[in-house]
């Protein structure tokens, strides 16, 4: 059987980022930045207040109470030129422009609120409550790197620099396509022999989690001629395809039946439990990576974990590798079959012990369900005591 490390190994060396794409802000979200972002002006631009209050010289007030009078109101977005003298203020609103003159903000809290005079009653030093030309951003600086994941932050400075537009790597559109004669879209009655299909909502949920566009596209069953014709259809959106059943050693196995002539994608058996039977490679003249995995509702989702997720980060442009890990105490002792890295379902508690959960079949999807962690098994060990340190996964 071909190991976890060497099965990633070939996903990562086969899966490319996805080229750059100019993208308007409202799609830039998720996306990767191919680009530097620099400002074009200091920001905030000009000197503003960072409160309601009133615009003054802080030399007027070094002796308070002191009352002065208010000769004009500030507020933000104004484009008049201002400035007040000796003895003088005016009100000002939050990201109003500082008049020239005044080189300090007194809070609205600190007065009685006046508008044709002001009792001011706190004094204040030079630059109280004002935001300066600059402080945030020199003009020129570079505010973001190129290889930047874009999240809300990074996106409000993209738009804060007055960039419209941004150079990037998109989010992956994954398509996800279960198989299997026994599915039944949820909320249809169930016949004879069937089932919900649950693994395209959890695959589809998976890949939305993970950064991707992803669609559901309808249940195949078990004919591979189906599968196909649902494949080509599906190709002309998709960056990746994520397909569920139909990859064992079994009849009625129509992902295998219908890809492995192909050349192009292999399927075999992973040392992993659970899991073992795995697919991938690429199809179509975009050569699109197709992963395809196993039809238990646990195996399909730790596939994902292990496999695909990494590969959209590496589509993403981001770094890409196994899952990380972290150390804790399992609190009860658990088996694993020799030759296979084993991925328990657990709970991680704050103090750095994890819970086997019961129900640990492939099968049983209300467990990992009430998972948050993988508990790592190496493929050497068969039995681990109660109390050992292991390495997992959180979910």
């Amino acid at each position: 059987m071909k190991s976890v490390d060497a099965h990633l190994a070939d996903i990562l060396a086969t899966v490319r980022p996805l080229a750059p794409l100019e993208l308007e802000l409202e799609q830039a979200l998720g996306g990767t930045l191919a680009e530097e972002i620099t400002s074009p002006v200091p920001l905030p631009p000009f000197n503003n207040s960072a409160m309601d209050g009133y615009a003054v010289r802080s030399v007027d007030i070094a002796q308070v109470p002191v009352t002065l009078p208010v000769i004009d109101d500030v507020a933000a977005g104004s484009d008049e030129l201002r400035a007040i003298g000796p003895g003088h203020t005016m009100r000002i609103m939050t990201g109003g422009p500082l008049p020239a003159g005044a080189d300090a903000v007194v809070p609205v809290e600190w007065t009685d609120g006046g508008t044709v005079s002001v009792r001011i009653d706190r004094t204040v030093e030079v630059g109280n409550a004002v935001r300066h030309a600059g402080e945030d951003v020199p003009s020129g600086a570079v505010v973001l790197e190129a290889g930047t994941l874009i999240g809300p932050a990074q996106l409000g400075i993209i738009a804060g620099v007055g960039r419209r537009r941004v150079l990037a790597r998109p989010r992956p559109r994954v398509v996800v396509l279960a198989t299997g004669a026994e599915l039944v879209e949820p909320g249809l009655p169930l016949g004879p022999g069937q089932i919900w299909d649950s693994n395209s909502f959890t695959l589809t949920a998976a890949a939305l989690e993970a950064g991707a566009d992803a669609f559901r596209a309808p249940t195949v069953g078990d004919d591979p001629a189906a599968f196909l014709e649902q494949l080509d259809a599906q190709l002309l959106r998709a960056d990746a395809v994520i397909t569920s059943g139909g990859v064992s050693m079994g009849a009625y196995e129509p992902v295998k039946e219908a890809l492995a002539p192909l050349g192009t994608v292999r399927f075999e058996k992973v040392a992993m439990q659970p899991g073992m039977p795995q697919g991938f490679g690429v199809v179509g003249d975009d050569q699109v990576p197709v992963f395809a995995l196993p039809g238990n509702p646990v195996s399909s989702f730790v596939s994902f974990m292990l496999f695909v997720r990494p590969a959209l980060g590496r589509m993403r442009g981001l770094p890409a590798g196994p899952a990380e890990t972290v150390t804790a105490r399992v609190a009860g002792a658990v088996r694993s079959p020799e030759g296979k890295r084993s991925f328990l379902r657990g709970r991680l508690d704050p103090g750095g012990e994890v819970t086997p959960l019961r129900g640990q079949g492939s099968h049983q999807l209300a467990a990992l369900a009430s998972a948050d962690a993988l508990i790592v098994v190496p493929e050497d060990v068969t039995d681990v005591p109660a109390g050992a340190e292991v390495q997992v996964i959180r979910l």
